[in-house]
């Protein structure tokens, strides 16, 4: 382990006393999460936290209302990414080859108002978490939120769409509301030890990136992001594998599939780190406003 990195006594933990949680993305609807937590269960890993990256605009009131009853029965935070977004419309800027920057960013007034609504919809439903790609809305929410508007207790997920990889950035993005904010997945151990010293929430960073984000596998090295950034929520996306987004019903099989190999990768990880850091303990969610209400 690198001499910089913090020891044990010096490591910040969610109020449960664990360094670490585990999150699964792009879990893309109700049949999926059911077959990500049978996997789990029978590779011993516990999942604190899935994500869903189509969004919630995509899924019936009725999908919704089964995510949320599984996050609830099994413990298991559900975030809905916010939609709609510019990835989704008719602008060129997110199709291009530096869409990154732009996709989930929301044009104009029409697109805040879609986005509000679709919120306020997954809320009634019992959804406490949500992915959120753009600072305007990230504001916009929070002052409904301090409004009555919308839930108090609700978990407001910077997405990795959101470049946050100095102090300064994580900083302004908890003062704006954020309840954890996802980092670059290719920080070294000394820039996410930074931006842990400059804010309270927690982190999350993806352990292993689908090839659109670079393709990395960092699974043996987990015991030193978590390190470095604990409280951190460690998630894991999978190298090689077909885009998800937008899901739909003709991306289920594959989607099952892949969730299955997050799983697998989630706890070869686990293991990994069991041996190489046993010190190093999970979060089992006490403290969460992500589990669904129902």
């Amino acid at each position: 382990m690198p001499t910089h990195l913090s020891s044990i006594s010096e490591l910040k933990s969610y109020s449960d006393g664990g360094h670490y949680r585990i999150e699964i993305p792009s879990i893309e609807g109700p049949r999926v999460f059911e077959a990500l937590l049978e996997s789990a269960q029978d590779l011993g890993v516990t999942i604190n936290r899935i994500s869903q990256g189509s969004g919630g605009m995509l899924l019936l009131n009725s999908e919704i209302r089964e995510m949320a009853k599984l996050g609830a029965e099994n413990q298991v935070e559900v975030c809905l990414f916010v939609g709609p977004r510019a990835g989704y419309d008719v602008g060129l800027l997110a199709h291009t080859q530096s869409k990154f920057a732009n996709y989930a960013s929301l044009r104009g007034s029409d697109q805040i108002n879609s986005a509000i609504a679709d919120v306020e919809r997954a809320a009634e439903y019992g959804i406490r978490g949500f992915l959120i790609g753009d600072l305007g809305l990230l504001s916009v929410l929070r002052s409904r939120q301090e409004q009555g508007k919308l839930p108090a207790n609700i978990h407001w997920k910077v997405s990795a769409y959101v470049a946050a990889g100095n102090a300064p950035t994580v900083k302004l993005l908890e003062d704006l509301g954020a309840s954890s904010i996802n980092i670059p997945s290719d920080l070294t151990y000394l820039q996410i030890n930074e931006l842990r010293e400059a804010v309270e929430i927690p982190l999350d960073i993806y352990v292993e990136t689908m090839d659109a984000s670079g393709g990395t596998i960092r699974l043996i090295e987990m015991r030193s992001l978590i390190r470095a950034g604990a409280p951190i929520c460690v998630k894991f996306g999978l190298s090689n594998a077909r885009t998800l987004y937008p899901a739909g019903d003709h991306l289920t099989d594959d989607a099952i599939k892949i969730a299955r190999a997050k799983a697998k990768r989630a706890a070869i990880a686990k293991e990994w780190l069991d041996r190489l850091d046993p010190e190093l303990r999970q979060s089992f969610n006490r403290d969460s406003t992500a589990i669904p209400e129902v």
